[in-house]
């Protein structure tokens, strides 16, 4: 594997730093509110240097979503070598893991109805390889759960894939964190709990 050259390696780091700052705000503010403009100031560039790495808010975005997939697909990876965990398991610790980074204010998050960023991530080979992967890996084992009893098998594994995906974009969090009354731990234990649990009680 050949050694990138110095000006590769800086280009790689500002670009890092430009990730992590849309990253941020997209989780702080959202995509719609977010500009251009805070991306640049957050990184300490110019806002012409930005768009030679991007060319778009929306391409800023896109590639906020393959690194945030890339962290799931390396979260899965760790998850399938747990000789410990039932698969079960594996879907909550995801569910955990995606709460913890929402509270944490490292979710990046995206309209659901916006035309120019659907086409950006439509657009993007990466992004639309890492669902597939994603998606393909967490949809076997909501089929073996089911399968197991774990989950109620006359859902469609779809459904659940999607409820599960929607954690990560859950209003709840947020909203007990601003009360201010439980801590972090208890939050996604509880919105952990009702996401694979429901709400009945026990018999």
């Amino acid at each position: 594997m050949s050694r990138l050259s110095f000006r590769e390696q800086v280009l790689r780091v500002r670009e890092d730093a430009i990730l992590s700052a849309v990253n941020r705000l997209l989780a702080d503010k959202g995509f719609d509110l977010m500009t251009v403009d805070e991306v640049a100031a957050d990184v300490g560039i110019a806002k012409a240097s930005l768009y030679k790495h991007f060319a778009s808010k929306e391409a800023l975005a896109a590639a906020a979503m393959v690194r945030m997939l890339q962290r799931l697909q390396a979260m899965l990876d760790q998850q399938s070598v747990r000789a410990d965990a039932s698969v079960t398991e594996r879907l909550k610790a995801v569910v955990r893991w995606a709460l913890e980074l929402q509270l944490a204010g490292e979710m990046p998050t995206l309209p659901s109805q916006n035309s120019s960023l659907r086409a950006e991530l439509l657009s993007s080979k990466a992004y639309l390889n890492l669902l597939l992967q994603v998606s393909e890996k967490l949809g076997e084992w909501i089929v073996q759960a089911q399968a197991e009893g774990d989950i109620d098998p006359a859902l469609p594994p779809e459904v659940v894939l999607y409820t599960l995906y929607a954690r990560a974009c859950d209003p709840v969090p947020a909203f007990l964190k601003a009360g201010g009354n439980f801590s972090d731990a208890q939050i996604v234990d509880w919105v952990l709990s009702t996401c694979m649990n429901g709400l009945r009680g026990r018999g």
